[in-house]
């Protein structure tokens, strides 16, 4: 029987909170920063497109693990919407679908903007990673197929129009929930306004539980490459990482001990006993050390691993 093959790349876990340049693919990032780190495995928390800019989380090595917990958190968005005309990707990208001479006052954008706080009904675009009968939206839409994509909920925390420079732009900031799309927002303002309008500029500043201070521009990373020790520079970019733990803050946290820690790594429950002890609990991770060891659920009195940590 053949021996089971060692992954290549180090096994270094931590996430990096890349500053992504527009022009610069989610999926291109990721590649260029497993290369970088020389990782086992890469994966980001969120798409963002090529004309978008800012935060794009990328977790590495064992990292990968949390990125779902990190895909639920609330994101914020500052985005600018250009009327007069409705494109194809509800962006800069699209071919103009309609278009209008008419232009909103600063007035009746702010009577609108309630309508769209709390939790929503919304249609993605035309060109969006949903599945459509097992075909993602934007691969219909590039065959010229017009499907129809059912409304979905979404939450809409916080909107602020932040300035109107001119008569044909407008700037905003929203704080929105899992799965909204910014380019929806900009489309059906338009149509609600009855001047059409598609996104210009789109810059994420926020995924919880990340702040903004803690983004690396993608510049900064490749002007690494130029040391040419590569101890040096895998020291440089390591120290750039954010620990892995920071992706589960929102989670209740166990403190255990070395032989605890043993034994959730063997996949074994261990017991929860203290007066301070969450009873139960759907979700928790647990540290040793100050290393993250397992995510798991608490109840019956155990902490019963579901993923566990090398």
């Amino acid at each position: 029987m053949s021996k089971p093959r060692k992954p290549k790349g180090r096994p270094i876990s931590g996430w990096l909170i890349l500053d992504k340049p527009v022009d610069f693919g989610s999926t291109e990032a990721v590649s260029k920063l497993k290369w970088l780190y020389k990782a086992q495995k890469a994966g980001h928390a969120g798409t963002l497109d090529p004309l978008a800019s800012g935060m794009l989380p990328i977790a590495l090595g064992d990292a990968t693990k949390t990125v779902p917990y990190v895909m639920d958190g609330r994101k914020i968005y500052e985005f600018t919407v250009s009327w007069g005309e409705e494109r194809a990707t509800d962006d800069l990208e699209g071919d103009v679908t309609q278009s209008s001479e008419r232009r909103p006052t600063e007035q009746q954008i702010r009577d609108i903007l309630p309508r769209y706080l709390g939790t929503i009904s919304q249609v993605p675009p035309q060109f969006s990673a949903i599945k459509i009968a097992g075909e993602r939206a934007y691969d219909l839409a590039r065959d010229g197929e017009a499907v129809e994509i059912p409304s979905r909920e979404v939450e809409i925390f916080r909107l602020t129009l932040l300035a109107c420079p001119d008569a044909n732009t407008a700037h905003f900031e929203v704080e929105c929930g899992k799965g909204t799309y910014v380019r929806a927002l900009a489309r059906d303002f338009g149509r609600e306004l009855g001047c059409y309008g598609h996104i210009s500029g789109l810059r994420r500043t926020f995924v919880a539980p990340f702040q903004e201070e803690a983004m690396v521009p993608l510049a900064n990373l490749v002007a690494l490459e130029a040391i040419e020790d590569m101890d040096e520079r895998l020291a440089a970019l390591d120290a750039l990482l954010i620990d892995t733990c920071e992706a589960l803050s929102a989670l209740p946290h166990l403190v255990i001990n070395d032989d605890q820690a043993h034994r959730l790594k063997m996949g074994n429950p261990i017991l929860v006993r203290g007066r301070d002890a969450p009873i139960a609990e759907s979700e928790a991770y647990a540290t040793a050390r100050g290393r993250l060891i397992a995510i798991g659920e608490i109840g019956q009195g155990e902490f019963r691993p579901k993923r566990v940590f090398a």
